[in-house]
């Protein structure tokens, strides 16, 4: 992978990551299916193989792992300057429509309603992930193993079991299979499981909303989370309404609605809240504070990727996070799948696609922007 990139190059993936930034709807299973489109099918930029191992190795850290994704691609494309640029273009175009919505929020009382636009947005967006789900299943599943891993995922998810736990426990039965085959030559059965350790990190107790304990909040947020926007708003509640006293609950589930209503990382919720309490100055500051410890975490990680496949250890570790990363992803989409399904038209939305994707290559960026625009009608006509 290139390490310096030319301004064309750059400008190249400006323009990808702020169209991403502006139509990846779904959540983080959605956003990751659009960029294996993107970068894997259209623009062969890297192999199936590699995009799966960063899909892997980036659900084992904290912070939004789409965004995450998103770094990684900047950066191997682009050196340093592209991680950036591929960060700040997806993260910007959110950040800009939550404030609008915040300022909404703040003059009126409430925030426009989308639920015409997500009515529309869902059936295609189930799709995009399926077929994103059968590309890389194919590369990942090497063997009944690794196939029997993944499935297992997809239940216990469904189950209830934590996410963590699974791709965690994966990774350490992954590591334990490969010691007991190079001294035994034999298989571990049972993958063990287990919790992981609360965070140590607190902040100093004050009672004044000042731009420095918003960053710190925020800050401490973005280098510990794991999980979905519900452990968002566990984290958030914890520090905003329990301790500091800043908001209330009802004020915070409008934060976490409005970062899952517009396109791009959910956790542009932090702009939201950062707009609530400090105007556009806390918006910047709670913005920053969340994100910058995965632009630090993706700086770190990403040159070890290529070097975690070339180890025998570390390659068994990659090949088990992999299809556990897609048996959660499978499980997402079920779910995601119950929600969007709801009606005749929905049902017809998502044959069409399907149609669109698999026989017709459609740009994933295309069908959400027209789904985009048929929800718009709906909600005008209705």
């Amino acid at each position: 992978m290139q390490e310096e990139s030319s301004p064309t190059s750059l400008r190249e993936l400006a323009v990808l990551f702020t169209k991403l930034g502006f139509t990846a709807f779904g959540g983080p299973a959605a956003h990751v299916a659009m960029l294996h489109d993107e970068v894997v099918t259209r623009r062969g930029w890297m192999t199936e193989q590699h995009f799966l191992d960063l899909v892997g190795s980036t659900n084992l850290i904290p912070g939004p792992n789409s965004t995450e994704m998103m770094m990684h691609t900047g950066k191997e494309q682009g050196g340093w300057k592209g991680l950036f640029i591929a960060g700040a273009c997806f993260i910007l175009p959110a950040a800009t429509m939550v404030t609008i919505l915040a300022w909404a929020y703040v003059t009126y009382g409430r925030t426009p309603q989308g639920e015409s636009l997500l009515y529309a947005v869902k059936p295609v967006v189930v799709v995009i992930i399926l077929s994103a789900l059968i590309k890389l299943g194919r590369k990942a599943i090497k063997n009944w193993l690794l196939a029997a891993i993944g499935i297992a995922i997809f239940a216990l998810y469904l189950g209830g079991i934590n996410e963590l736990v699974l791709l965690f426990s994966t990774a350490v039965f992954m590591l334990l299979l490969t010691f007991v085959k190079r001294q035994y030559k034999a298989a571990l059965i049972v993958p063990p499981f287990f919790h992981l350790p609360a965070p140590l990190l607190s902040l100093a107790e004050s009672s004044l909303v000042n731009l420095w304990q918003l960053f710190l909040v925020f800050f401490k947020t973005g280098a510990v989370l794991y999980g979905s926007g519900y452990v968002l708003l566990a984290f958030l509640r914890n520090d905003l309404v329990q301790r500091l006293g800043w908001m209330t609950d009802q004020q915070l589930i409008d934060a976490v609605a409005i970062g899952q209503l517009t396109p791009g990382p959910v956790l542009t919720t932090a702009t939201f809240v950062g707009y609530f309490l400090a105007g556009v100055p806390g918006a910047t500051v709670a913005t920053l504070g969340i994100f910058l410890p995965s632009f630090i975490f993706v700086a770190i990680l990403n040159p070890l990727v290529p070097r975690m496949r070339d180890s025998e250890w570390t390659a068994a570790l990659l090949d088990g996070v992999n299809v556990a990363a897609l048996g959660l992803m499978a499980g997402v989409s079920l779910i995601l799948g119950r929600a969007a399904l709801v009606d005749i038209p929905t049902v017809i939305l998502a044959l069409v696609t399907a149609i669109l994707v698999f026989r017709f290559k459609v740009s994933t960026i295309w069908l959400v922007l027209g789904a985009a625009v048929i929800g718009l009608i709906l909600s005008v006509v209705r």
